[in-house]
């Protein structure tokens, strides 16, 4: 993975990427299907090395990524100029585990399943639809940017 930076004196230091990804609760994940590009607002899990988006399968993103599995995702806040603060991250996103989830064991989620049901839920398990499942982008370039460092 590359971490290129948007001017280093306002790029975040990966301890800070990795706080501000844990805290924040959306990102936008954007898609490249046959009419075009596709963005949208999901809720997601950073496990301190890779994305973890839990889609719903019947979706349009999840169709996208089934042709197209190259995406990049955007995790902002900030009102004010001097306030804004994100992280892009570009990959390719690999389904992981079964598709839709029942929670059959997959040893590879079970860090994502547990800070996603803590995050989201209030729960040590993640209780299962039967209408998502888990992608997984290890990214290939991460930007961030914090203008907080700018100063006033």
């Amino acid at each position: 993975m590359s971490t290129q930076r948007r001017g280093r004196s306002i790029a975040m230091e990966d301890h800070e990427r990795d706080a501000f990804l844990a805290e924040q609760r959306v990102c936008r994940v954007a898609t490249n299907g046959p009419s075009g590009p596709h963005a949208t607002p999901l809720w997601f899990v950073w496990d301190n090395e890779c994305l973890w988006l839990y889609s719903l399968t019947r979706s349009q993103r999840w169709t996208d990524i089934s042709r197209q599995p190259r995406i990049a995702v955007v995790v902002d806040t900030g009102h004010d100029y001097l306030e804004l603060r994100g992280v892009e991250l570009v990959g390719e996103a690999e389904v992981v585990g079964e598709v839709p989830r029942t929670g059959q064991p997959e040893p590879a989620l079970e860090t994502p399943e547990s800070l996603f049901a803590t995050k989201y839920v209030g729960l040590d398990t993640l209780p299962y639809d039967e209408r998502h499942a888990w992608l997984r982008i290890r990214p290939e370039t991460i930007r961030s940017w914090d203008f907080r460092k700018l100063g006033g």
